[in-house]
């Protein structure tokens, strides 16, 4: 048995799947002989899982965890042949994480067929499926463009006003009013956050990353000023992930307004992005 090979019909140029889609795929392998071939059988799943460790010798320490989304299974039985091509159709019908794959742990979607000839003896092949979810159940509203305006104060909390949920890809105008009470100069730096948490036996492992960053104009001391910047959403960040219970990526507009002896002021926001597609 040669040539084994297992393809999925694209059903759109990014070669994306969500809920509701079907997945052609077709699985074609060669017989160079008159071979028995049993059955084949066709399996589609989705897991997450994270794994991680801290410490070091006698003090090292495991975490590991898995979430089951589905398993499906379709058996078939074939007679002798040279060339077979066979269809298996996969349903996303309930509402599921996107593909994800991060430092500790990944959400993953895969289409596998093996070809069974006998007693242990059977081949297999598979390929992954990209799966993105277009559900916001878990982030409670509709994506829209629009600004995000924010009234801060140095040392106090301010209101915050904004259209909370965004597409990646969109740009983000940020207004700020800053009461610059200290007596130095300040420039107020803009930095869009994302932030991964992996959750596995009752501990947590997060990391944080800047997606983008923007440096305000120079506020004077004792004095009061209107700052406006652009952000750009990268094309390739991660949507926020609420839906996981191992693994969460959530968004968030970071302002570190004063730098003082001992540390600074922190203003933060957060916003949630939806794919690109939506």
């Amino acid at each position: 048995l040669t040539d084994l090979c297992l393809t999925c019909e694209a059903l759109n140029e990014e070669a994306t799947f969500s809920e509701g889609d079907t997945v052609a795929g077709t699985l074609t392998f060669t017989l160079k002989k008159e071979t028995k071939v049993k059955g084949v059988m066709v399996k589609a799943k989705g897991d997450a899982n994270v794994s991680w460790s801290e410490g070091s010798g006698d003090n090292r320490r495991s975490y590991t965890a898995h979430t089951r989304y589905f398993k499906l299974k379709d058996i078939s039985t074939l007679f002798h042949c040279l060339l077979l091509q066979i269809s298996a159709f996969v349903v996303f019908y309930r509402d599921m994480p996107s593909s994800f794959k991060g430092i500790h742990g990944k959400i993953v979607y895969m289409l596998e067929a093996k070809v069974s000839r006998g007693w242990l003896r059977c081949s297999r092949v598979q390929t992954e499926l990209n799966f993105v979810s277009k559900s916001l159940s878990h982030l409670g509203q509709c994506p829209q463009s629009g600004s995000v305006a924010k009234e801060i104060g140095v040392f106090s909390k301010g209101q915050v006003q904004s259209s909370d949920l965004f597409s990646i890809g969109d740009t983000l105008s940020v207004v700020a009013k800053i009461c610059n009470s200290s007596s130095k100069k300040v420039k107020p730096k803009f930095r869009l956050q994302q932030k991964t948490v992996y959750r596995a036996s009752g501990s947590t492992n997060s990391s944080d990353q800047t997606l983008c960053k923007i440096v305000g104009e120079t506020i004077a001391l004792n004095s009061e000023k209107t700052v406006s910047c652009q952000l750009k959403i990268p094309a390739d960040a991660i949507p926020t992930l609420h839906h996981c219970e191992i693994i969460s990526v959530d968004h968030y507009l970071k302002q570190p307004i004063v730098k003082v002896k001992g540390g600074g002021v922190n203003s933060k926001y957060v916003i949630s992005l939806a794919d690109a597609n939506f």
